[in-house]
């Protein structure tokens, strides 16, 4: 399945260096025409072209050196444009005169703006914005809080790898980058705002090593299990869940009707709330405990089912079952205080733990570096983790060159009882005999699309019971978009 990847700045510089471009000033006479040309296509958008403001606050690398190019196609087009040179020693030589040839000014600070653009350091920088960068844009920022912020390939102060967002850091509302996406652009994608990958020439190919990778909407679509003409309930997949307990009936009601909207062809549950969730979801074929439950093809286990000895002796149970198991919440927390439960295990397993739940099951925080931290999990505990977030993150154990990632592109979906709905949806894709990295990835994303739905246009925020219910709606959004 073709996917976005998302390249490391390493792998970024190698396919620069790889067309023999950089000596000559072409990548950056190609990259400084797109980011005018975004830029441009902006302010069309928002009242013209002619006669408006933009401000460039311009580093001493390569990044400032696009920007004060771009300057200068701005200028050409009727743009007053001024620059703060936060180095006017290492200001890019070619560019600054360009600039100025065509009647950019350079300025100790700016007047009002429209569009503010950050030219301080792009992916080679690291650490936050140094006090006299932070000093100019909150200056300007302050005399023109509505202009727009342009950021040039990424903005200052996010590590370009780790998607870390350093303090203070530019918050972008466009960034322009050119030839591929940075890791960063989905890690810290509220930072960025929309962005716009502009083709400078790389080759096709310089991220097909990039370890991480998302799915788009239309290949979730398309590979969205529905019953063909000769399927029964059976071969659609048979989930069985053990989630909920007398204090946390919730989450039963929530795992158990987020599977059924996931087209699971047969939902079982086993648990305390038997009785809660036949009288919600009348076509759950619901029992006491797991033994009794009948055939599954993959079982979800631990949302809210407690922490007791009968819940471990619910998980030990399950886990000993020859098929796929999903574990989340209360399961991960006792896995963790017994990690002997995993070993003896064949069939896939695949964890969900939000940052705490990761913390707890490998015995340190998660870190700045999160794809590396979930690799590390999955390796070290031969299971599939996915570590919860605005961008999901997905690893296996058996190819540790791929990390998959959904960017939610809300927090609509931050809210109590989203993590059980979530477990339901990817069970259920587990049942169906879906990879579990992929079962993980395209269930991330279809509980985004239904938050997003759930939380309609002006968002506002939800409950998972309403995610719960958006959920058919967001799986019909997904296959329209694969079809």
């Amino acid at each position: 399945m073709p996917v976005s990847r998302y390249p490391t700045v390493a792998q970024i510089r190698a396919a620069e260096a790889a067309t023999g471009l950089l000596a000559n000033g072409v990548l950056m006479g190609r990259a400084a025409h797109g980011l005018a040309s975004a830029i441009l296509n902006h302010l069309r958008d928002t009242g013209g072209v002619y006669g408006r403001r933009a401000g460039l606050v311009v580093g001493s690398g390569d990044n400032g050196g696009d920007a004060l190019y771009a300057g200068a196609l701005l200028a050409r087009r009727g743009v007053a444009v001024s620059a703060v040179l936060l180095d006017p020693a290492k200001a890019h030589p070619g560019g600054l005169a360009a600039l100025r040839r065509t009647g950019g000014r350079v300025v100790v600070e700016f007047g009002e703006l429209d569009v503010l653009v950050d030219g301080i350091v792009g992916i080679g920088g690291s650490g936050p914005l140094r006090p006299a960068a932070a000093a100019v844009l909150g200056a300007a920022r302050a005399l023109s809080p509505s202009a727009t912020v342009v950021a040039v390939d990424l903005p200052s102060g996010v590590d370009a790898d780790t998607g870390v967002v350093n303090e203070p850091a530019v918050r972008a509302d466009l960034t322009v980058t050119f030839g591929l996406p940075r890791r960063a652009h989905v890690l810290a994608a509220p930072q960025c705002g929309r962005l716009v990958v502009v083709d400078i020439g790389l080759d096709p190919g310089a991220g097909r090593d990039a370890v991480l990778q998302s799915l788009s909407d239309a290949q979730v679509g398309a590979a969205w299990p529905v019953p063909g003409p000769f399927d029964d309930k059976y071969r659609q997949g048979v989930v069985g869940i053990v989630a909920g307990s007398a204090v946390y009936p919730g989450a039963a009601l929530l795992c158990t009707g987020a599977a059924i909207a996931a087209t699971s062809g047969m939902t079982r549950y086993a648990g305390p709330a038997a009785a809660a969730v036949v009288d919600h979801h009348p076509e759950v074929v619901a029992v006491g405990e797991p033994e009794e439950a009948g055939r599954v093809q993959a079982w979800i286990v631990g949302p809210g089912f407690g922490t007791d000895v009968d819940a471990r002796a619910r998980l030990r149970t399950v886990l000993a079952a020859d098929v796929p198991v999903l574990v989340d919440a209360d399961g991960i927390t006792l896995l963790a205080q017994n990690p002997d439960l995993l070993a003896p295990r064949s069939a896939p397993t695949l964890l969900t733990p939000h940052a705490g739940e990761f913390a707890r099951l490998t015995g340190a925080e998660v870190g700045a570096d999160r794809v590396e931290a979930v690799r590390a999990c999955a390796a070290d505990l031969g299971a599939t983790v996915l570590l919860k977030g605005r961008a999901t993150l997905i690893a296996g154990p058996d190819d540790p060159d791929t990390v998959l990632v959904n960017e939610a592109g809300s927090s609509w979906a931050a809210t109590a009882g989203s993590g059980d709905a979530l477990s339901g949806i990817v069970g259920a894709l587990l049942a169906t005999g879906l990879p579990p990295a992929l079962a993980a990835a395209m269930g991330a994303r279809a509980h985004s699309v239904a938050a997003h739905i759930a939380a309609g246009r002006p968002g506002a925020p939800i409950g998972a019971s309403a995610l719960v219910a958006a959920i058919s709606d967001a799986i019909r959004v997904l296959r329209a978009s694969g079809a």
